[in-house]
């Protein structure tokens, strides 16, 4: 892993872009990473852009700030693509990850040239096989750990259960869709370029 991995979601209110970031930060908190995961909060509502930020590290975090050279970048909604430019400041040896339904070949273009790597998702189909609904964030960010490296996929996994047991001990029967969508979204997202 990097000496510092900075990551930045793009999604839009209500898509789980920053509980997927926050998420991030505490199983690599309880993997015993020093991590920092925030949102950026503006006039935010259901449906509007917003952004989230996690870093990532071996080592104590002594910047406070914003991300302005992320080194990964996962996008929620590939509808983004049109009206934000998630490829600001993204490291060209980084990558990003889309969640779409769209073809390689629809979405590059949309890139900005951005020269680095670009992985797709289909969090979409995911949800529906696993979960019955369509939450992309619990697919996206097991993508993310997986392209990202910032921790190692089983301790990811068994952090989730973990989490996840927790957050829906009142609602057992949501688990095991929660870790399957995990479990697929890590062997199905593709590398496009």
């Amino acid at each position: 892993m990097r000496h510092l991995t900075e990551i930045r979601w793009h999604g839009r209110g209500g898509q789980g872009a920053k509980t997927a970031a926050l998420l991030l930060a505490d199983v690599a908190f309880e993997a015993g990473k020093h991590v920092q995961g925030f949102p950026e909060y503006g006039p935010e509502r259901m449906g509007a852009p917003i952004t989230a930020y996690d870093r990532i590290s071996d080592n104590p975090i002594r910047v406070h700030s914003n991300i302005y050279s992320p080194d990964f970048v996962a996008v929620v909604d590939d509808t983004l693509l049109s009206s934000v430019d998630v490829t600001a400041g993204l490291k060209a040896d980084g990558a990003i990850l889309v969640n779409t339904q769209k073809t390689p070949e629809e979405i590059l273009p949309l890139l900005k040239g951005y020269p680095g790597k670009v992985f797709l998702l289909n969090a979409h189909d995911v949800c529906m096989a696993t979960l019955g609904k369509y939450f992309p964030n619990t697919p996206m960010l097991a993508a993310m750990v997986k392209i990202s490296g910032v921790m190692d996929i089983n301790e990811f996994l068994t952090q989730m259960e973990t989490s996840l047991k927790h957050k829906f001990a009142r609602k057992p029967e949501v688990l095991e869709g929660n870790l399957k969508a995990l479990r697929v979204a890590i062997e199905e997202v593709v590398e496009c370029r």
